[in-house]
């Protein structure tokens, strides 16, 4: 793989100037260049000032034309009205990397938004890249950089911060110098006109010195690229993020100083879950939690067990649990036998487990044994308050004595100061974390569970859509496209089921009648009882103005029915234009729960999923999870399991519980559907009535988007890249056989490895130029659980005969082949890899996934295709030279040629 990240020449600079460096007390640009000088930076320094010879002791330069030696980054502390200029004479110097400290642009109003634009421009016509405006600056440790204007320096470390907020590096950095806390690198972005998160955290991936991140962001410029690359960092770094705007006053706090519009903070949280990543609420939190996923707090899932020597701490400890809804684990009765024979008989005989004041180290230590065993504990709060017999030091030691006996994670709370900060000091340094009070030890376990449990939603990656190869589906996009046609947005209710049936949605049958004569006829033709319900375009909410009546059984009702609904809507909303009425069979369900599913248009991350209690009971409860598509089975459960409506899901009073699979199912469907279909501005689906005989839309809405889908990438739309259907494709081999060309899925695991057990030696070390037999399971979830956005695996299959003819069972695949790339570290480039089973070599298997491979990497834009190839890889190689690259040596490795094909020029 090509070894430097594009944005290395930025962040580890070997020659730096200091534009508007001065000799001026407490100035800006002379605190940035007095900060790089006494870091001790190990690269070349050259100060810029028109106006002085020299600048603390060093030669001042006009300006950075004449400095006639290469710069690799240059820093701007000028006035904003300065810097176009500025831009264009780095540009005429291949200075190639830029931070612009001066505020005063697209945060300022408008002069400055144009301002930023024109900069902008001009550092684009010399791909010059920029980090700012209205930023503090960097630090590297590892290379006496602090280009700040901070009062702090960095300690060195492996933590790498990467902040929108200049003021909060700098409470940051202070609050770590005091608690001997290093970082890798700090990075504030400021308005974020160029460089953004993205970028920063694909180089962070990329640096070996960074092993944790933290972020505090503000807002967010392009959702795609933020969630691609913190869905890839988090894959192999934690990542830790606080986000300002939480609430409205927040929002706009953050709006004045970014200059970036706020995000909702439902949708960025639920964002920041599904990339795998946890998020705090404030910067002590931040820390706390960096902490501890340093150490060896591994928490499985949220079953909180509390052992104390204190009744009121342990109260109080259960009390915030409440608050965060982490339940308490209800113990086993086998650890209820050996607790019995362990403690004194007053012991609480409960969780919490208070093993009273005059808990001597032997208790503790037995008492942890035993809670840890128990299958229904997840992780251990150890309380200890001092108490007269208490004695900390010495309950610390038993602790760490049988610490790595423990199958569960424990955390530590000695409360108090003299007392207990010894031990409390010993238990830190041997990576249990420990807190001074119960609180903090509480919110500490809730964000680091969180974080494990959003682990697994990193993992799930949606199923293949089930639409490529329906008729229904294309049917569906020529009727939106029709409706475009005619400028229309909103979807009459027979229109909207229409689109929801052709992707499998259950809906109730909908026809308008437009005369009380057609509404009889209707009537008729769909049996009684029915729904009668007003046709209009301007109304949402129909039974607000009158429009809805419910189970008619007869004819001359249903009349009566029609004019009653006219002339009711027509006397509350006169402006609403009414096209009739529809009518539907009445949804006689005794044991159906009213349940709402929902799609809006999120600004920044494009469609989201809603999914809560339905009917009237929406309005009154606002019971709602969300969720970003495209789902998968998992994820589909976990929106469902996140909201209060999924209490009267299961058995509830005299109802049998519903169908949970037919609900899925149907979120899967409209997860599907705003996948395929851009144009969704908005859907409801309420009530969405469901029992123990299945699922059904009762009543939908759809809004459509005129100038959505223009753009040629068809999931443009999309802030997390679906499973690409449309890559799909059959081949028929000279020998008859038909193999399908296909993106790999997570549920290819079984067969990813079968075919790399299978490949003979040989091909195995040509492959990864190892002796492995088989992949491990990280090598297998990194293979099979891929971003679609940044990487590409094509997997060769063949239908496999199933020797026991069993009825119903889809034959199963055989993997005959793969080929995949993933992006380099310059950004324009992917690397490839190949495989082909050894009994299928020489087929053309190879030829046909590399063609499609390449194809795909043209259409994302990279400007080319490289790969490391073995040098006694002799078949690679024509293979290769066949397909258009050429052979390079490799600039490391004797052993190993480099193999590139351009797909540009």
């Amino acid at each position: 793989m090509l070894e430097q990240h594009y944005l290395t020449a930025l962040f580890e600079p070997k020659s730096v100037a200091v534009i508007g460096a001065s000799e001026r007390e407490n100035s800006v640009g002379n605190v940035i260049f007095r900060n790089i000088q006494s870091a001790g930076y190990k690269g070349r320094l050259y100060p810029i000032n028109p106006k002085h010879e020299t600048i603390l002791g060093e030669k001042a330069y006009k300006s950075i034309e004449e400095i006639g030696a290469r710069v690799e980054m240059a820093i701007i502390a000028t006035r904003p009205q300065t810097v176009p200029q500025i831009i264009e004479q780095c540009g005429r110097s291949s200075v190639r990397n830029v931070i612009i400290i001066s505020a005063g642009f697209s945060e300022s109003g408008h002069i400055g938004a144009a301002l930023e634009r024109k900069v902008l421009e001009i550092a684009r016509s010399y791909n010059v890249r920029i980090l700012g405006p209205n930023c503090l600056g960097i630090i590297r440790p590892d290379l006496g950089l602090n280009a700040t204007f901070a009062k702090v320096n960095a300690n060195p470390g492996n933590l790498a911060l990467v902040s929108q907020s200049g003021a909060m590096c700098s409470a940051v950095l202070d609050w770590a110098k005091a608690n001997q806390v290093g970082f890798s690198s700090v990075i504030s972005l400021g308005v974020t006109t160029d460089v953004d998160f993205g970028e920063i955290l694909d180089y962070l991936i990329y640096d070996s010195r960074t092993h944790y991140i933290l972020m505090y962001v503000e807002g967010i410029r392009n959702a795609r690229r933020f969630m691609s690359a913190l869905r890839s960092a988090a894959r192999i770094k934690p990542i830790i993020l606080l986000k300002a705007g939480r609430h409205e006053a927040g929002s706009q706090a953050a709006l004045a100083h970014s200059g970036m519009s706020a995000v909702s903070d439902t949708v960025f949280d639920a964002a920041v879950r599904r990339a795998g990543v946890v998020r705090v609420q404030n910067v002590g939190q931040l820390f706390y939690a960096a902490k501890a996923l340093a150490s060896k707090f591994r928490p499985q899932g949220n079953r909180l067990a509390i052992i104390t020597n204190g009744g009121g701490p342990g109260a109080m400890a259960a009390d915030r649990a409440g608050d965060f809804g982490i339940p308490l684990a209800q113990l086993s009765d086998e650890t209820t036998v050996k607790l019995n024979k362990a403690l004194p008989h007053t012991w609480s005989h409960g969780n919490p487990i208070d093993i009273t004041g005059d808990a001597t180290p032997e208790r503790y230590r037995d008492t942890i044994l035993a809670v840890t065993q128990d299958p229904n504990v997840d992780s251990t709060l150890v309380m200890l308050t001092p108490q007269a017999m208490t004695q900390p030091l010495e309950v610390a030691k038993a602790i760490l004595e049988i610490s790595d006996k423990l199958n569960r994670s424990i955390i530590c709370c000695w409360m108090g100061e003299e007392q207990v900060a010894e031990a409390r000091k010993l238990l830190e340094d041997n990576g249990i974390p420990a807190f001074r009070m119960p609180e903090t030890a509480i919110e500490l376990f809730h964000h680091i569970s969180k974080y494990y449990r959003n682990q697994k939603l990193l993992l799930q990656a949606p199923e293949p859509t089930r639409q490529y190869d329906r008729p229904e589906a294309e049917g569906a996009k020529m009727l939106i496209e029709a409706l475009l046609a005619e400028r229309r947005k909103v979807l009459s209710e027979m229109e909207s089921k229409a689109i929801l049936r052709a992707f499998k949605v259950p809906v109730a049958q909908t026809m308008v009648a437009r005369t009380a004569t057609e509404a009889l006829l209707l009537a008729e033709q769909i049996g009684f009882p029915i729904a009668m319900k007003v046709d209009s375009p301007d109304l949402t909410h129909k039974s607000d103005v009158g429009g809805v009546r419910l189970n008619i059984t007869n004819a001359p009702s249903v009349r009566n029915a029609y004019h009653d609904i006219i002339d009711t809507v027509q006397k509350r909303r006169p402006d609403a234009k009414i096209n009739g009425v529809s009518i539907e069979p009445f949804l006689s369900r005794p044991n159906g729960r009213e349940l709402m599913i929902g799609v809006f248009r999120d600004p920044v991350f494009g469609p989201v999923i809603t999914f809560g209690a339905g009917g009237f009971d929406v309005e009154i409860f606002s019971d709602r999870s969300v969720a970003l598509p495209p789902l998968n089975k998992f994820l589909a459960k976990d929106l469902i399991d996140s909201t209060r409506a999924s209490k009267i899901l299961g058995q509830f009073h005299n109802m049998p519980p519903v169908d949970r699979e037919a609900l899925k199912e149907v979120l899967l469907c409209i997860s599907e559907m705003v996948c395929e279909l851009p144009w969704i501005q908005e859907l409801d689906l309420n009530p969405l009535i469901v029992d123990e005989n299945g699922a059904i839309a009762a009543d939908a809405r759809i809004v459509i988007d005129h100038t959505a889908g223009a753009s040629g990438d068809r999931y443009a739309h999309m802030s997390i890249y679906p499973y690409p259907v449309h890559l799909i494709q059959d081949w028929t081999m000279n020998d008859g056989k038909t193999v399908t060309i296909r993106p790999i899925r997570p549920e290819d695991a079984g067969m990813e490895q079968d075919f790399v057990k299978n490949m003979s030696d040989e091909s195995r070390y040509y492959r990864f130029m190892d002796t492995l037999r088989e992949l491990t399971q990280t090598m297998l979830v990194r293979f099979t659980q891929i971003d679609y956005d940044r990487e590409m695996a094509l997997v060769a299959t063949i239908p496999k005969e199933i020797e026991d003819n069993i009825d119903d069972v889809e034959p199963s695949e055989l993997q005959i082949g793969v080929a995949r790339y993933v992006l380099n570290p310059d950004g324009e480039s992917v690397e490839f890899a190949l495989a082909v089973g050894d009994d299928w070599q020489k087929c053309g298997v190879g030829r046909k996934l590399m063609t499609a491979l390449i194809d795909c990497a043209r259409m994302k834009g990279y400007r080319a295709v490289v790969g490391d190839v073995l040098s006694t890889n002799t078949k690679m190689f024509r293979l290769m030279t066949s397909l258009g690259f050429t052979i390079h040596p490799h600039p490391e490795d004797t052993a190993v040629k480099r193999v590139v094909k351009p797909l540009t020029g």
